[in-house]
């Protein structure tokens, strides 16, 4: 974990991510389906930090090549996210067969996404100023 470090004796790709994500207002957390759950290598990344998700929204993308899009990932990194201080927004983007919802060059394919995405980002946005005010008066 970051923080069993001294400080300045972080790997460089752990400390560039400590930075970012301190310095971010919230996150959107992008997930395919790993055996019904999220995958190693997500979960890895998200337990080397801690303090510095505490009081930040994030939303949840998940995505499959399938019908199901990926919501049974939603749970369990709805219970990880919560955990750790970075409540999700209510609102998800489930996006199913990816393939043929957006193409190898993130250009959009199915353009039901554009009012699904807007109403999630607006949403997103509502909850990263609320949250982000709440913050600077504890400061």
């Amino acid at each position: 974990m970051f923080i069993e470090y001294s400080t300045g004796e972080a790997p460089e790709v752990l400390q560039w991510a400590h930075d970012a994500l301190s310095s971010s207002d919230g996150f959107i957390l992008v997930s395919g389906e790993y055996n019904h759950s999220i995958p190693p290598a997500l979960k890895n990344v998200i337990d080397h930090y801690q303090k510095e998700y505490h009081y930040k929204p994030s939303a949840l993308v998940t995505y499959s090549a399938g019908p199901f899009a990926g919501v049974r990932v939603m749970p369990h990194l709805r219970a990880i996210i919560g955990e750790l201080g970075m409540p999700s927004i209510p609102t998800t983007l489930p996006i199913s067969r990816i393939k043929d919802a957006i193409d190898e060059n993130g250009v959009l394919l199915d353009t039901a996404y554009e009012r699904r995405t807007e109403r999630f980002l607006t949403e997103f946005d509502w909850y990263l100023e609320a949250f982000k005010e709440q913050r600077g008066k504890s400061s």
